[in-house]
C-alpha cells in the first residue's frame, strides 16, 4: 500500500488517537471537530490522524500547525488514489467521495502507532469529556459502535437480512486494531461492497454492518448522537434540542450542516464557537446555500417560517441552478 506521511513530533505515549478520512473540502469542518475535542478535554493528550488522497498546501500547513507539543500531535497520511479506483461506481454519480472508503484501511495504516483508534466523521462536534470512552475495555471486541436511528435500523436490518437486529452508524468507530486485522475485517468489507454494493443504500456503512453482524460492541448513543437539522427547520424549530448530558459527540448527519449560516439554526452558533478556536477560523462559513439541493431546502425552510416571498425567491434560484446543470 503506497503511503506518504507528514508528521511532526511523535505522539505522547499516553495519547488518545483520533482519525479522520477527509478530502480538502472538509478540513475546515474537521478543524472545528478537533477544536471541540481539545477544548472539552484539556487534560488529555491527543494524536490526530488524517487519511487523504490529496491535500492542498494550505490545509497541510494548517493541520501541521495544530501540533503544540505534548497535548496534540498531528499525522497526515497520504494514500494512493488508485487504492480506491475499484469503488468509483459508488462515488462518480453521488455525493460520496473516496474518503468514505479510506475508513477501511485505517487499521493497516495506524497499526504502527497504536492498538486503539477512534474514527470520527468531520460533521461531529464534541461537547463533553471522553474519559469514559477512552477507558473502555476493548480487549474482547473488534470495534465499539453506536446504534443508528430506530427507523433506519429497522429498514437496514430487513434490507441486509442481518442475523442480529442491530445496525450502527459508521460515523463513529472505536477500533481495536489488532482484533480488526486478525479477523480480516477490511478484506471482508471490500468483498461485500464489490459483491453487493449495488444494493447497498450506504456503501461502506452497510458493508461494515454485514461483516460485523453480531461481532461489534454497541455502546450508548451519547458517543454518536445523531441530530438531523432538516426536521427542525421544516417545522420552524430553530433550537438545538438535546437533553442535558445526552450527547458527548453530536453528529450532524443530515444534508444540512451547522456551518451553513443560512439555515438560521442554533447549531450554527455551536459550530461557530469551535470554528473560532480552530486552525481554519479565518475561513468564512457558508452564508448562503452552496448547491441546488440546499437552495431547494432553504426555500422549504423559508416557507415553514411564513416567509412566502423569500421562499419563492429561493425556489426560483434553485430552478435556475438546476436548469444550468442539465
Amino acid at each position: 500500500m503506497n503511503e506518504a506521511v507528514q508528521a511532526g513530533a511523535a505522539p505522547a505515549a499516553d495519547a488518545f488517537h483520533v482519525v479522520f478520512c477527509v478530502d480538502d473540502r472538509y478540513f475546515r469542518c474537521m478543524g472545528a471537530t478537533i477544536a471541540s475535542i481539545v477544548a472539552n478535554n484539556p487534560a488529555r493528550n491527543f494524536a490526530f490522524h488524517v487519511l487523504a488522497t490529496k491535500v492542498s498546501d494550505d490545509n497541510r500547513r494548517r493541520f501541521a500547525a495544530l501540533a503544540n507539543g505534548r497535548q496534540v500531535s498531528t499525522h497526515l497520511h497520504l494514500l494512493d488514489a488508485s487504492l480506491f479506483s475499484r469503488f468509483e461506481q459508488y462515488t462518480k454519480s453521488s455525493y460520496y467521495s473516496s474518503a468514505i472508503f479510506a475508513r477501511l484501511v485505517i487499521p493497516d495504516i495506524l497499526k504502527s502507532y497504536t492498538d486503539r483508534v477512534l474514527y470520527l466523521d468531520a460533521d461531529i462536534l464534541c461537547v463533553g469529556n471522553i474519559d469514559e470512552l477512552a477507558q473502555l475495555d476493548l480487549s474482547g471486541d473488534i470495534a465499539a459502535v453506536v446504534p443508528d436511528a430506530e427507523a433506519t435500523t429497522r429498514r437496514r436490518v430487513e434490507a441486509l437480512k442481518l442475523k442480529h437486529p442491530r445496525y450502527f452508524n459508521s460515523g463513529m468507530l472505536y477500533i481495536n486494531i489488532p482484533a480488526w486485522i486478525a479477523a480480516g475485517i477490511t478484506q471482508q468489507t471490500i468483498d461485500a461492497i464489490l459483491k453487493d454494493g449495488e444494493q447497498f443504500r450506504f456503501p461502506d456503512q452497510d458493508a461494515l454492518n454485514v461483516v460485523l453482524d453480531g461481532r461489534a460492541r454497541f455502546v450508548g448513543i451519547r458517543w454518536n448522537y445523531l441530530y438531523g437539522l432538516v426536521g427542525d427547520l421544516e417545522n420552524n424549530r430553530p433550537a438545538l434540542a438535546i437533553p442535558d448530558g445526552a450527547a458527548t459527540f453530536i453528529h450532524f448527519a443530515g444534508s444540512v450542516k451547522p456551518w451553513g449560516v443560512w439555515s438560521g439554526h442554533d447549531s450554527v452558533r455551536l459550530f461557530e464557537k469551535y470554528h473560532a478556536l480552530s486552525g481554519w477560523s479565518d475561513q468564512a462559513l457558508d452564508l448562503e446555500p452552496t448547491n441546488y439541493k440546499e437552495l431547494r431546502m432553504h426555500s422549504r425552510f423559508q416557507w415553514a417560517r411564513g416567509n412566502r416571498i423569500d421562499s419563492l425567491r429561493w425556489y426560483w434560484r434553485y430552478l435556475m441552478v438546476r436548469r444550468a446543470r442539465k
